[in-house]
């Protein structure tokens, strides 16, 4: 039983719909559960997942709602009473949290959380902070595995003190993308020069992603660059700062959710990634499939994707250098091509959907073989 807050576009989404698709149906039944997306958010299901069945609970969704929480808590209770899953996997903070207190009432076998990334930085004040600390310290207590999407990921909740080392397996995410269109048809589709050099970002736009210093990044580049492009595809409750930059209508094309960011990736030069704090974008992943090199702040685990100086370049958190690496990445078609290159041999080779799927059940795998459920021998390089 797979348990996630809402199904929003982005990661976890991503991921969780991967394996729902993927792993063998003739070893594992699989169910869905899942709240509903907030009013500034796109369903990932709706997008891109329409024919996948989902176990909506409504009052799990995003918002820390005590009365709704409760109500969440019950239901799930019930969902796994009627269903007996040997294994409950939770994924997102919230779901987490509701999924495996669950569990425990329920007295599921085992239980599995994945960190997509984490609330350790960037989100919260520090008494704040101290308390989601605290929180998860009690939940990896009562959790068989923990799954970290990077080993930054992991290593940072380690050094918070949130579960033991023998807990944790490292499984990246995984994906693939629909063949895209050639560069001139996927400009003409989103309304971009032929000409013009491209700079797209892709994800939410909210708080910890940073869209000020995504505006602070666009007009350093402008004045070095004065012909290139932004392209922005997604959504969030900071939408508006984007919208309201007067001074970069001409340049900034605000895209919205789209079903075909495979296209966005096609009319790209350059990705950009301004976050705060990040677990492992899947973004960049995807840029990389793509062949398209990225310039992004060094957070969480995304120097296990961009290979700075290699498939990309990568900056701390300040708009100059962010800036700086933008225009050398625009101004060098030479190293783009290279970079770009360089992206999508190591996408391809350590980012593959096939790759997440194996991984998954090789941990499962495991699981079962430590509790008798499955005489058969753990397949080779199965996670112990």
């Amino acid at each position: 039983m797979r348990v996630i807050a809402r199904m929003n576009v982005g990661g976890p989404a991503l991921q969780v719909s991967t394996l729902m698709r993927r792993l063998d149906s003739e070893v594992f039944d699989q169910r869905l559960y899942a709240g509903f997306v907030g009013p500034d958010e796109a369903d990932y299901v709706d997008h891109r997942a329409r024919d996948m069945p989902v176990c909506r609970v409504p009052t799990l969704g995003r918002a820390v709602r005590p009365a709704d929480d409760l109500r969440a808590l019950s239901a799930l209770v019930a969902a796994m009473r009627r269903f007996r899953p040997h294994i409950v996997h939770t994924h997102t903070a919230k779901a987490g949290a509701l999924g495996r207190a669950a569990a425990v009432l329920a007295r599921v076998p085992v239980r599995v959380h994945t960190f997509h990334g984490h609330l350790l930085h960037g989100y919260f004040p520090p008494a704040k902070t101290r308390l989601v600390i605290q929180a998860e310290r009690g939940l990896a207590a009562v959790t068989d595995r923990l799954v970290a999407v990077g080993r930054s990921v992991r290593d940072d909740l380690l050094a918070a003190g949130i579960g033991r080392p023998g807990q944790y397996a490292v499984v990246p995410p995984g994906t693939a993308l629909p063949v895209p269109p050639g560069r001139s048809e996927a400009r003409r589709k989103l309304g971009v020069p032929e000409d013009s050099l491209v700079v797209a970002y892709v994800g939410r736009v909210t708080r910890i992603k940073r869209p000020d210093r995504f505006l602070a990044v666009v007009r350093g580049v402008r004045r070095a660059v004065p012909t290139a492009r932004f392209l922005v595809c997604g959504d969030g409750d900071l939408h508006g700062d984007l919208e309201s930059a007067a001074d970069l209508r001409d340049s900034l094309h605000l895209l919205g959710w789209r079903t075909d960011v495979e296209t966005v990736y096609a009319a790209s030069d350059v990705v950009l990634l301004t976050s705060d704090n990040e677990g492992m974008p899947v973004s960049l992943i995807e840029a990389g499939m793509s062949g398209v090199p990225s310039v992004a702040t060094n957070v969480g685990s995304v120097a296990e994707v961009v290979r700075d100086g290699t498939t990309g370049l990568l900056a701390g958190l300040d708009a100059d250098e962010l800036t700086h690496h933008t225009v050398g990445l625009l101004r060098d078609e030479e190293l783009r091509r290279r970079m770009g290159e360089q992206a999508r041999a190591w996408a391809a080779q350590q980012f593959g959907a096939e790759r997440l799927v194996r991984d998954t059940h090789d941990l499962y795998a495991s699981i079962a073989v430590a509790r008798g459920w499955w005489p058969a021998p753990l397949p080779k390089g199965a996670n112990r």
